[in-house]
């Protein structure tokens, strides 16, 4: 198991970029970042969603009679919601690897 670690350690040493976005933590609080991360931001798109509909009328309404304050506020929380979600990815558990380290799937399985 120290071997698949040690990998993980010369493929991010290599990839310098790549090591400066990821972190790692314990498997616990990996769980905990991947479920709070990803109801924080299904809750900050979904209800920027409602705000930006809510501030539309349902897109009854044009961009004059429009509640233009409302409407920002609903594309903020859409906005905020993919940051969230976007910087949880970075997150990741010791002796996890990335996708693209398994040997066993063909590069051109997509």
């Amino acid at each position: 198991m120290d071997s698949s670690i040690d990998d993980t350690d010369t493929d991010t040493d290599t990839d310098p970029e790549a090591s400066a976005r990821e972190v790692v933590v314990p498997l616990q609080l990996y769980k905990v970042v991947t479920v709070f991360s990803t109801m924080f931001a299904v809750g900050f798109v979904v209800g920027g969603f409602i705000v930006l509909d809510t501030a539309t009328q349902r897109a009854r309404l044009s961009i004059a009679e429009a509640d233009v304050p409302l409407a920002i506020l609903g594309v903020v929380m859409i906005a905020a919601g993919a940051v969230v979600y976007a910087f949880s990815t970075r997150f990741r558990a010791e002796g996890m690897g990335k996708p693209k380290d398994g040997s066993d799937e063909p590069s051109n399985n997509g």
